[in-house]
């Protein structure tokens, strides 16, 4: 998560009766670490699982639990919590929440708090599989969304009742991210971005193959940046063993003309194509059915060049604007934007291999038709974030979104 994304933001956590409350003590402090300012309502029922010393500990303020609390001059604390937030989150939302919400119910603090509210609301759904699966609660699900909340989850898994089944609260972090994309500001809406990330694997025989040294990190983190700015994302994926990020749809192959098979597939219509990949140059003419024994002789490799994705996407007819990246171990000024004209590409993100090869940081130079626009060493998520910024301003002159975004 990177930290300071909602800097400046105000959110109200309402923590209900379920056993999943024990997961909101960490999801107020994740938005706390992403520099939200967290204020706590708490449940009758939902002081039963946690107390409410553990969520003013976490949130840094005080904790709300009554409708008439005298700590508010005009006691009405369902006003003033809600008027300058930026949003509720339910966090875990209970069957009999969700009904009384349904309903307009207000008959405590969070049901009062959400039929006065100004801002919008983000609900998790906890319970379990039975209660989640009856027709009422879909109904009632339904009609939550249908009135304009959003509804984050729920997820399968193991519940506290010993069952298996939908009904589990979505974990803190993916709760926590699913609030910064929620709230980010969406210059890329109404664009479709493809891209490519991670290294490629050429086989040689079964347990042995030609790659290129790439974490993925950068890759993934732009294709984070990506969907929190309103895009929607395609990434196909080398092997990197990194989570998928939210909101992110991903193929996963292993070598290059896996990689440009996955590409075209999904390239028609796409605005915007981003190469990250660290594909590897060459791969074996024939890779060997069987491992290849060592018999203390030298081993001579017939190599042949791999497709150039990203010149072949950028020299489609219908080429979407094409983004490549240069990571050079010298000369990167020469060699970036020679990859910028020789490509017809409209941007290049160059970095030196020594600065942040497989690390979670990386010192950055852009190219566009402007020049060259260096960026300070920073961690690969904030470096993202800059990315799409410099991307959206280039998109916003050159191609307008599509209607209707």
């Amino acid at each position: 998560m990177t930290m300071n994304l909602l800097e400046g933001r105000k959110l109200v956590v309402a923590v209900t009766g379920g056993v999943a409350a024990y997961k909101a003590a960490e999801l107020v402090r994740l938005l706390g670490k992403a520099g939200a300012q967290v204020h706590v309502v708490l449940t009758r029922a939902g002081a039963r699982f946690v107390t409410p010393v553990t969520f003013q500990a976490l949130s840094g303020n005080p904790v709300w639990e009554d409708l008439w609390d005298a700590r508010v001059p005009n006691n009405m604390a369902h006003i003033d919590l809600s008027r300058d937030a930026d949003a509720i989150v339910i966090a875990p939302a209970t069957a009999d929440v969700i009904a009384r919400l349904v309903h307009g119910l207000a008959d405590d603090l969070l049901t009062t708090l959400c039929l006065a509210r100004t801002c919008p609301l983000l609900v998790a759904p906890a319970m379990n599989r039975q209660m989640w699966e009856h027709p009422a609660t879909r109904r009632n699900i339904g009609l939550l969304a249908s009135d304009g909340a959003l509804v984050l989850g729920p997820d399968a898994g193991d519940q506290a009742c010993g069952e298996t089944g939908m009904g589990r609260m979505l974990e803190p972090e993916t709760l926590c991210e699913a609030v910064v994309r929620f709230l980010s500001p969406k210059p890329l809406a109404g664009r479709r971005i493809v891209m490519t990330a991670g290294p490629t694997f050429e086989a040689i025989d079964p347990v042995r193959g030609i790659t290129n040294i790439s974490s993925g990190k950068m890759g993934y983190a732009l294709a984070l940046a990506c969907a929190r700015a309103g895009a929607e994302v395609d990434l196909v994926s080398g092997p990197t063993g990194l989570a998928v990020p939210e909101g992110v749809r991903c193929t996963m192959v292993r070598s290059a003309l896996q990689m440009r098979d996955a590409v075209n597939a999904v390239i028609t219509g796409a605005d915007v194509f981003i190469g990250v990949a660290a594909v590897a140059d060459y791969r074996p003419d024939q890779a060997e059915e069987h491992k290849i024994k060592k018999t203390g002789d030298g081993l001579t490799l017939s190599l042949v060049p791999n497709p150039d994705i990203l010149a072949e996407v950028a020299a489609r007819p219908d080429a979407p604007f094409c983004v490549g990246f240069a990571a050079e171990s010298r000369d990167l000024d020469q060699y970036a934007t020679g990859k910028l004209r020789a490509k017809r590409l409209q941007m290049v993100v160059g970095n030196l291999v020594q600065d942040g090869l497989g690390t979670d940081d990386n010192r950055i130079v852009l190219y566009d038709a402007d020049g060259r626009h260096p960026l300070p060493h920073a961690s690969k998520a904030l470096l993202a974030d800059k990315i799409v910024e410099h991307l959206a301003g280039l998109l916003a002159a050159a191609r307008p979104a599509r209607s209707g975004a």
